[in-house]
């Protein structure tokens, strides 16, 4: 008789990156749990965790590759179906050069996994232009923080919060998105005597556990947190001596904020005056005060400028480089903290060390044997838009869905489709692999080895819970077998490069290149993992970063100015569409609506206010058409005073409703993040379906 064993590994959905154990027998996963001592959870799993695994036994799952033939995929073997990427990779490399190609990574994926395919679009196809979804969610985080301070992760660990005196939480959805940290937060809130200010244009669940919530219209953060940031100086509230010591740029930044009265700011954000000086009030004087926030900040055409007025505020107050206090973006994805850090961006080799310095190139080149020149590549909306120019010929792309994930998608549609060869590599027929000339079978994070970064840098492990079925492979031997093939089309001499014979061996290349990786082994990891830096194999992690002082020495204040959102309501589309998750579902909806938890959230709703909807003589569960200037979708209604008037909401998931066929296409100038979060839409009632 088989008996049970379980495995342990980390959840592979949001960026908390929860422990998990598996129970299996015989090949089967049976259920998950966690354990009480587990660091990051606690021995707590929202349903994505406890349940929404089944995904990899779902029937859809695709087993072997696939050559489109005549409109139609038709099964090929592995050597079919990588000599056609080889061949058609390399005549586009000889045809056009290097940056007619691109390659976007992968959130979902392991660290070693994304470290290779930018390694094998670098270091053979010598392009930068490598991207993931990172560009769609924080990348006005990561900028303004780079700007900023130097570094653009988590100062600190979420856990901590019980830790604080003052939580603010803006722009996230924490119980939907990051159930396990809100339970963090609630926990702090009941038990520790923790004060919470929220700050969101939707009444989001944290609301129930806040001192204050500052309802903003959408768009308005700079305004909001200038004019707390005007009331702390105004009322000398800043820590001085952190100020004189630590940063540089204060006076200069001061001048700017007189334009920003609580009063004139209640004019653009709408959020009564008298509640920003409070909200300004309980963070300044706070002993501990930790700053938290998610897409609703940066996913703005002025989303650098959202992430840096929540900077200034840690400045101008010094809560930052303690326990309990710090900025702290949480990240959305399982693995993009990690995807990040091991270069899966244009701007940046691994260890966010700049493509366009030619010393970095040259010290990526000794290792790698080859690298592009010292030039910055194209971000995941300018790779688009360059596949409609026809400037970019053939695409890689892992585990991402840009059909689902970008902006404006009749536009992004268009521009794939004239793409003169695209690849896809995931675990299901998507709608972007629905273009696709090969489909490439990979394995699940639940079915190889290897490892991923949650949203505190903590990297952990992530093994084998049961084999992959049929052909699918890990991705890491995919980009490693296809990198040796290319190589020989090109007629480069055969290199030892790629002949890694383990995800273990690929992590130590990558932390030879990246010190904050440098004292990181898959030995080192058990069994809770390390947060980095780690700078050397003896080094305890850094659960705390900017204790002394910061990566570019200086923190830095940057003068800011309110600018309005591309797109207001009018008399033609006269509500304000934003758009995010729902606590069922994730993302694009590759994976949950794969998994039996897709029965608890089926389809796509729209939240309405209920003076909306009274207005407009709408009631809860009927249909209707919701309407921008690149699109429409049809779906039903939920009437809930969970929107402020004049804003509505739709979650991302759903492609038969898609909310990016609304959203705008326009791009933060600095961090080319785009406006998810303000769109402006028309509503009405459907009286007859339509069959689209």
């Amino acid at each position: 008789m088989m008996t049970e064993r379980i495995v342990s590994t980390t959840c592979p959905f949001c960026g908390v990156g929860c422990k998990l154990d598996l129970h299996v027998k015989a090949g089967q996963i049976l259920k998950a749990t966690s354990p009480y001592d587990a660091v990051v959870n606690h021995g707590n799993l929202c349903v994505k965790g406890r349940f929404g695994w089944d995904f990899i036994y779902n029937s859809q799952r695709v087993t072997s590759p696939m050559i489109k033939r005549g409109g139609r995929f038709e099964p090929a073997s592995w050597d079919e179906a990588l000599d056609l990427i080889a061949d058609r990779f390399a005549e586009t490399y000889r045809q056009h050069g290097p940056d007619a190609l691109a390659a976007f990574c992968c959130a979902k994926a392991t660290n070693e996994d994304n470290y290779l395919l930018q390694k094998l679009f670098r270091a053979v196809l010598r392009t930068n232009n490598i991207d993931h979804c990172t560009r769609l969610c924080h990348a006005g985080s990561v900028v303004a923080l780079q700007m900023a301070i130097g570094s653009s992760a988590m100062s600190n660990t979420a856990s901590e919060c019980v830790k604080s005196d003052v939580m603010i939480v803006t722009g996230s959805n924490t119980a939907e998105s990051h159930p396990i940290i809100a339970l963090q937060m609630k926990e702090a809130v009941r038990r520790h005597g923790v004060r919470l200010i929220v700050a969101d244009p939707r009444r989001v669940e944290m609301v129930d556990f806040a001192d204050l919530w500052l309802c903003q219209r959408p768009g308005t953060d700079v305004a909001l947190f200038s004019a707390m940031a005007h009331v702390i100086v105004r009322e000398n509230l800043i820590n001085r001596d952190f100020i004189e010591k630590r940063t540089e740029n204060f006076e200069t930044y001061v001048k700017t904020l007189e334009e920003f009265t609580p009063a004139c700011a209640e004019l653009i954000c709408g959020v009564p005056a008298e509640d920003i000086v409070r909200a300004a009030r309980l963070y300044a004087t706070a002993r501990r005060g930790v700053i938290y926030w998610a897409l609703g900040i940066p996913e703005h055409t002025h989303g650098t400028e959202n992430a840096m007025s929540l900077i200034h505020l840690a400045l101008l107050t010094g809560h930052i480089g303690r326990e309990g206090t710090g900025l702290n973006p949480l990240r959305g994805q399982n693995n993009v903290q990690g995807a990040s850090d091991a270069g899966a961006m244009p701007w940046h080799y691994p260890g966010y060390q700049p493509a366009d310095d030619p010393a970095v190139v040259e010290k990526f080149a000794r290792q790698w044997g080859a690298a592009p020149a010292a030039h910055r590549g194209l971000t995941t909306t300018e790779i688009v838009s360059a596949a409609g120019a026809g400037r970019v010929k053939a695409m890689f792309i892992m585990g991402e869905n840009p059909l689902m994930s970008e902006p404006n998608l009749h536009h992004t549609a268009q521009c794939l489709q004239k793409l003169e060869f695209l690849v896809v590599q995931d675990l299901f027929i998507n709608e972007t692999a629905e273009l696709a000339d090969v489909f490439l079978p990979a394995a699940s994070l639940l079915e190889k080895e290897g490892t991923i970064t949650n949203t505190d840098r903590r990297v952990q492990r992530v093994r084998t819970v049961v084999e992959p079925p049929a052909q699918t492979r890990p991705d890491w031997t995919i980009v490693c077998d296809l990198a040796k093939r290319i190589e020989t089309k090109l007629g480069v001499a055969r290199s030892a490069h790629w002949d890694f014979q383990s995800p273990a061996e690929v992590l130590n290349e990558m932390a030879s290149l990246v010190p904050a990786y440098a004292g990181i082994t898959y030995d080192r990891l058990e069994p809770e993992g390390l947060q980095w830096p780690v700078p050397t194999t003896n080094h305890p992690g850094t659960p705390i970063l900017f204790t002394d002082t910061f990566p570019r020495g200086r923190g830095k204040f940057h003068p800011l100015v309110y600018k309005p959102s591309v797109e207001s309501p009018d008399a033609q589309f006269p509500f304000i569409l934003t758009t995010g998750r729902v606590l069922y579902h994730w993302h694009g909806g590759t994976i949950t609506r794969h998994s039996q938890i897709d029965h608890a959230a089926p389809e796509p709703l729209v939240e309405i206010n209920p003076s909306d909807a009274s207005h407009l003589h709408i009631e809860d569960g009927q249909w209707v058409r919701v309407s921008s200037r690149r699109g429409a979708i049809e779906l039903r209604v939920r009437v809930t005073d969970k929107s402020s008037r004049g804003v509505v909401f739709i979650p991302f998931h759903y492609a038969e409703a898609a909310a990016n066929l609304l959203t705008n296409d326009a791009v933060d100038p600095v961090a080319f993040i785009p406006e998810y979060k303000v769109s402006a839409v028309n509503i009405e009632i459907v009286t007859e379906r339509s069959e689209a």
